[in-house]
Order: C-alpha cells, then sequence, then structure tokens
C-alpha cells in the first residue's frame, strides 16, 4: 500500500507507464476517459489524494513545486540550472510528466539527482493520485525540494492540486505577451510567473512591460522573475524565491 495515497495500485481502463529512478517502467492509473462528463467527483477524489500528499511531504520537511508551461517554455533547462545551485546544500528531487518518453528525467538524472518519469499517455496532466505513487518510487530522505515538471500544458494542470506548496508558471520571451489573458486560470492559481528566455529578448518583439501587467491583471499577488538559463541571469533570484518560500510555508 502506498504511503502517499494509500491505494493498492491496481489498475484502470487508462493506464500510464511509470519509470523509476532505476530506469523500471511500470503501469499505473490516471484519470478516467470520460473526464467532463464526471468532472466533479474525479476533481473531489484528486483533491483528496492531493491533501494525503500534502500530509505526508510536511511530515517529511519535504517543499514540492509544481511547474506548468507551454511545450517548449525551457523547464527542464531551467530545473536542471536550479538543481545545479541547490543540490550541494539541499536533498532535490524530481517528478518529470510528459505524455512519451523519458528524455528529460535522463537529463535530470545527469545532474545526480533522483528522477521519476511519468508518461502519461493520451493524458495532458499529472494529477494526485500518480504523483503519491512517483513520491514513493523516489525514496525521498527527509527535508529538501521536490521538483513536479507538468506535462507541456498551461490548461488542463491549472485545475489539478497534487500536493504541492506552490504552482510555478512559466513563459518564455518566444510565446506572446498575451498568455496570461488567453490561460487566466494557471496564472490565477500560480504563486510565481517565470519568464524565460530574456537572453532572446533583442531579437523577438515580446512586450515585456505588458505581460507582466496582464499576469498582475489576472493575479495582482502573483510574484514575477525574468530570468534566462543559458546566461544564468537572475537564476540566483529564482534559487533564493525557492529557499525563501520553503522557510515561509
Amino acid at each position: 500500500m502506498c504511503n502517499f495515497c494509500g491505494c493498492n495500485k491496481a489498475a484502470t481502463p487508462m493506464d500510464n507507464r511509470r519509470e523509476d529512478e532505476a530506469g523500471t517502467v511500470h503501469q499505473h492509473a490516471t484519470a478516467h476517459p470520460r473526464m467532463v462528463e464526471i468532472e466533479q467527483d474525479l476533481l473531489s477524489k484528486n483533491n483528496d489524494y492531493a491533501k494525503q500528499n500534502r500530509q505526508a511531504l510536511q511530515s517529511s520537511g519535504i517543499f514540492a513545486v509544481n511547474l506548468i508551461s507551454s511545450p517548449g517554455s525551457g523547464k527542464t533547462t531551467l530545473l536542471t540550472e536550479i538543481i545545479r545551485q541547490l543540490k550541494g546544500q539541499h536533498n532535490i528531487y524530481v517528478i518529470e510528466g510528459d505524455q512519451q518518453t523519458s528524455l528529460d528525467a535522463s537529463r535530470i538524472r545527469n545532474t545526480g539527482v533522483k528522477a521519476v518519469q511519468v508518461n502519461t499517455g493520451k493524458a495532458c496532466h499529472l494529477d494526485a493520485h500518480i504523483v503519491g505513487h512517483a513520491c514513493a518510487d523516489l525514496d525521498m530522505q527527509d527535508n529538501g525540494f521536490l521538483f513536479i515538471e507538468n506535462v507541456g500544458n498551461l490548461i488542463c494542470p491549472a485545475g489539478f492540486d497534487l500536493g504541492e506548496a506552490h504552482k510555478i508558471v512559466i513563459l518564455s520571451v518566444t510565446e506572446g505577451e498575451d498568455k496570461p489573458l488567453k490561460y487566466p486560470e494557471v496564472f490565477h492559481a500560480a504563486g510565481l510567473m517565470i519568464i524565460t528566455k530574456t537572453d532572446l529578448l533583442p531579437y523577438l518583439n515580446f512586450d515585456l512591460h505588458r505581460c507582466c501587467q496582464y499576469a498582475k491583471q489576472i493575479n495582482p499577488d502573483i510574484e514575477i522573475i525574468q530570468l534566462s538559463a543559458t546566461s544564468g541571469e537572475n537564476i540566483k533570484q529564482f534559487s533564493d524565491w525557492l529557499i525563501t518560500a520553503r522557510e515561509q510555508y
């Protein structure tokens, strides 16, 4: 029985594959395929699992963040840089969510930290149930950071609590500055917006000021960090934010 969600890992009609830290692939259930028809029930069950995840993480002193963005925003590149900033002083664990492949988990493991790959198949987001089992697979020691890199998608992940301390929405300057207006739910739910790839600003028609205004319009309390994982600009600002947020949690 899982310490996080208490279930027996029985499969249901929609399975996904999960690769553990050693590279072994497991089968596990994700959200029911008729999600539209049973949305209320599904979210209620998910919230129950999320509550159990949160209690287990808090009791172990694990500070978890849920990274949400469109595909290609630079989540994994940013994550590898943050790991390099933090891993000498903190335990770090990663859950990688993608529809297919274990490429991102391999990149994370190359930094020397534990990572579990979750392949969701047709599902467009992680849910609290599967995250609980991924946490168990990581065999985390007390105290540290858990980074949950969600499936590349600004819509579905926004509505699913995974038991994290904070949602962090990531937006690259190669995307439109109007993303906060087009996908308001995730920006409303996030405590932090990270604008990535700022080293490309001289070559793009991206209105940085307007993007920040739009985000504040949706969520007046959202914090904003502008950075470049390539140049290293403001990477430390993000690592400092994580440390402070953990202390205040």
